[in-house]
C-alpha cells in the first residue's frame, strides 16, 4: 500500500498538505479521476434533477437553478438565453415614407425595436403596404424573436406573386433583432450550501471566494467561454479561465437548439467534490433546458 501511494505521489496525483497529514489528491489527481470516468462513458445517466419547466423564461431558469443546487448541495448557476431570444414580437408597423420607400418597425415585448428601410425601384401601392402590416401581425405576433420558424411563417403558397415577393423582401427586417446588443442573465442558487460546514474544510479562503462569486459579469464571461463545447465541460482548480476561481472546480454543460448553444448550466464546488453526481446533474439539467428551448423557440 505504501508503495502504491508513493508511486501516485511521485506521479503528481497525491500530495501531503503538511508533514504529519495524510495524502490528498492533487488537481492533477482529480483531473485523472474525471478523465478516466468520462473515457469509460461517464457516470450513470441517472439523476435526481426533476424539472417541469413552464413557458416563462424567468421561471424556468429559477426552477432549474434551485433544483441543481439542491441535488448537488453546491452552488448552481444558469446562464439564460440572450434577451432577444426570450422576447416575443408584440407589434409590427409597415409605413410608406415615400412612394418607393417603405419602413418596417417591429416592436418586441422586451422593448427592443428593429427598424429597416427598403427602397424599391417603382412606387409601392399604398393598399399593399396597409395589407402587409396586417399580414405580418397576424403571422408573427407572439413568436419568439429567435425562432427559426419566422421565415416559414411568412411564406404562403396562396399569396400572389406581387404579395409574396413584397413579404419576402420585408422579412429581412426581422434579422435585425438578432443583431441587437443583448445582455445575458445569470441565475445563481446555493451559495450558502457551498459555505456550509460540509465544505468549509475544503474552502480555506471562503471570503475571497464569495467576493469572486459576487462578480456576476466574471461568471457570465466564464460560462460564455465554454459555449462552443458540445458536451460536459470541467475546470478543476488552476484550469479555470477566471484566476479568482482557481481554488474551486466548475462542472457545466451547454443547452440550446440543434444548431446553436444558447446558454449553460453549472455548479461550483471544492476540488474534493462528488464529480459523478455533479456531471450527471448538470447534464440532465442541460438536457431538460434544451427540450424546453425547442418548445419555446421552434414551436
Amino acid at each position: 500500500m505504501r508503495a502504491e501511494l508513493a508511486a501516485l505521489e511521485a506521479a503528481g496525483y497525491l500530495t501531503h498538505p503538511h508533514t504529519s497529514a495524510g495524502r490528498v489528491p492533487t488537481e492533477l489527481g482529480y483531473r485523472r479521476h474525471v478523465d478516466l470516468m468520462m473515457a469509460a462513458g461517464g457516470p450513470p445517466a441517472e439523476s435526481r434533477v426533476e424539472l417541469e419547466l413552464r413557458r416563462e423564461i424567468d421561471a424556468a431558469m429559477r426552477e432549474t437553478t434551485a433544483a441543481l443546487a439542491q441535488v448537488t448541495d453546491l452552488m448552481a448557476m444558469v446562464m439564460a438565453p440572450p434577451e432577444t431570444l426570450a422576447a416575443t414580437i408584440h407589434r409590427i408597423e409597415v409605413l410608406r415614407l415615400q412612394p418607393s420607400r417603405v419602413m418596417v418597425v417591429a416592436i418586441a415585448t422586451n422593448g427592443t425595436v428593429a427598424k429597416r428601410v427598403f427602397d424599391f425601384h417603382a412606387p409601392v401601392d399604398a393598399g399593399l403596404v396597409e395589407w402587409s402590416s396586417s399580414y405580418l401581425n397576424e403571422r408573427l405576433s407572439g413568436m419568439g424573436l429567435g425562432a427559426r420558424m419566422i421565415a416559414g411563417r411568412l411564406a404562403d403558397s396562396e399569396l400572389g406573386p406581387l404579395e409574396g415577393e413584397f413579404i419576402a423582401t420585408l422579412g429581412a427586417a426581422f434579422a435585425e433583432f438578432e443583431r441587437e446588443e443583448s445582455s445575458d442573465a445569470l441565475y445563481t442558487e446555493g451559495a450558502s450550501r457551498l459555505l456550509s460546514d460540509a465544505h468549509s474544510a475544503d474552502l480555506p479562503r471562503a471570503d475571497r471566494l464569495m467576493t469572486a462569486l459576487e462578480e456576476r459579469a466574471s461568471l457570465l464571461e466564464m460560462l460564455r467561454s465554454a459555449l462552443d463545447q458540445r458536451s460536459v465541460f470541467l475546470w478543476i482548480g488552476g484550469e479555470n479561465p477566471r484566476p479568482e476561481l482557481r481554488s474551486v472546480s466548475v462542472v457545466g454543460a451547454n443547452y440550446g437548439l440543434a444548431h446553436r448553444n444558447l446558454g449553460a448550466v453549472g455548479v461550483v464546488g471544492p476540488l474534493r467534490m462528488d464529480y459523478a453526481t455533479a456531471i450527471t446533474s448538470v447534464r440532465a439539467a442541460a438536457r431538460e433546458l434544451s427540450r424546453y428551448c425547442e418548445t419555446v423557440y421552434d414551436g
